[in-house]
């Protein structure tokens, strides 16, 4: 017998008792794209085949909007797979909402019968939202409304509430079927992953970057990361905990590269070279040199910081401004302007925050002065990048990178 799972706002168990179980799709700002639009929802199509590759094979139409995701005839359109493609489409960036649909015949006594279905077992309050896509359909928006609504008060006696109801029953009429669904899942809005082009994560074991390289692959860019290491002074647990922020994040974007730097002795040769006060912002210098290198080689455009304006000493304007000096790419803070709270907010709600809060040997522990500079001077970095030889020390640190592939979903050892 099929139950409907009231928590969940889906139909579990049992065989479906009414036409298609499917996935409807709600897109965000990219309705919005004029002549380009094609160009964005092919992306978004094939960001979408590719994240749900490993559940089932999907056929996807485009309709005014939205987006029906189908699983292909033989691979099992049952609704526990529909449920699993539903869950890990949210993750895909471009997307606003994800609905768990059933897909019926152009016909009222089918809405009917899928409408029962979908409130049975319910309680409290509901509306029904109608839209005709297809002007074509014998009702009108409000006929069926009213038509549907009669038939759940007259089966289960549930009153309607058509401002703020405890549930909302949505019909949406297309071409060649109506959609049926109530409740929604939230998707993560943005643009599709890979539209804006390819950029380069300073990925530190804390709280900031990952929360960074998820705004920025929710503009659309693809990002690979690069994490460097204390070693050989330091022990592994900084590469284990940026390989497991990488894993985690990956779900958004999927395909995602680890970079790992030794680091230990360039900041050796720092410590030796006088730096003092300067040292902080002398080894941000020369992180965004390596990164920059690196990010070449892989076609980025950009480098990603989690810099949030004056969080840290090194974070300054006069320090930010200092540090830029040392690169041509463009460096993107996308937090720049946020707090520690909202920061953390969001580091919770994608899952990286109690990665972040691990224990371990951070690199940028083994230089960190008494007193760190503020207003650093760009011509006083630059004299220390000339008795590093900053140039081809970063070419060094760049050419000595170790690769990692962390896959979202996959076990836990590095």
């Amino acid at each position: 017998m099929t139950v409907l799972d009231t928590a969940a706002g889906q139909i579990t168990g049992g065989p479906p008792a009414i036409g298609e179980p499917c996935v409807l799709i709600k897109l965000g700002e990219v309705v919005l794209k004029g002549k380009n639009r094609e160009v964005f929802e092919r992306r978004l199509q094939n960001n979408l085949r590719s994240a749900v590759r490993d559940i089932a094979p999907v056929r996807i139409w485009r309709r005014h909007g939205v987006m029906v995701v189908r699983v292909e005839r033989g691979g099992g359109a049952d609704v526990a797979t529909v449920d699993a493609l539903a869950r890990r489409i949210t993750d895909v960036m471009g997307i606003v909402w994800v609905h768990r649909a059933w897909r019926v015949g152009k016909d009222p006594d089918s809405v009917v019968g899928a409408a029962l279905e979908l409130m049975a077992g319910r309680t409290g309050s509901f509306a029904v939202r109608s839209r005709r896509r297809d002007k074509r359909f014998p009702l009108t928006s409000t006929e069926l409304d009213r038509l549907v609504g009669s038939k759940i008060v007259e089966a289960y006696g549930l009153p309607v509430k058509l401002k703020e109801p405890e549930h909302t029953l949505s019909i949406e009429v297309d071409r060649d079927e109506v959609f049926v669904f109530t409740d929604g899942l939230p998707g993560q809005g943005g643009l599709p992953v890979g539209m804006s082009g390819r950029a380069l994560v300073l990925l530190s074991g804390g709280i900031d970057s990952p929360v960074a390289a998820y705004r920025m692959m929710r503009r659309g860019l693809r990002v690979d990361y690069l994490h460097f290491s204390g070693m050989p002074f330091t022990g592994p647990e900084s590469i284990y905990k940026a390989y497991a922020l990488v894993r985690e994040l990956d779900r958004f974007q999927g395909g995602s590269r680890l970079f790992v730097v030794p680091f230990g002795k360039a900041q050796q040769q720092i410590k030796s070279s006088g730096a003092d006060r300067l040292a902080v912002v002398a080894q941000r210098r020369l992180m965004l040199r390596t990164g920059e290198i690196l990010a070449r080689r892989l076609g980025g455009l950009a480098l990603i910081t989690g810099d949030s304006l004056g969080q840290v000493s090194s974070q300054t304007l006069a320090n930010m401004t200092a540090v830029d000096d040392a690169v041509e790419l463009p460096i993107l803070r996308p937090l720049v302007g946020m707090d520690k709270v909202e920061i953390m907010d969001t580091a919770r709600r994608i899952g990286t925050l109690t990665i972040s809060e691990l224990p371990d040997e951070d690199c940028c522990t083994l230089l960190a002065p008494r007193r760190a500079e503020t207003r650093a001077k760009i011509e006083d970095l630059r004299q220390i990048d000339r008795r590093l030889d900053a140039e081809e020390l970063a070419e060094k640190l760049a050419d000595s990178v170790q690769e990692h592939r962390p896959v979202y979903g996959e076990g836990n050892a590095a």
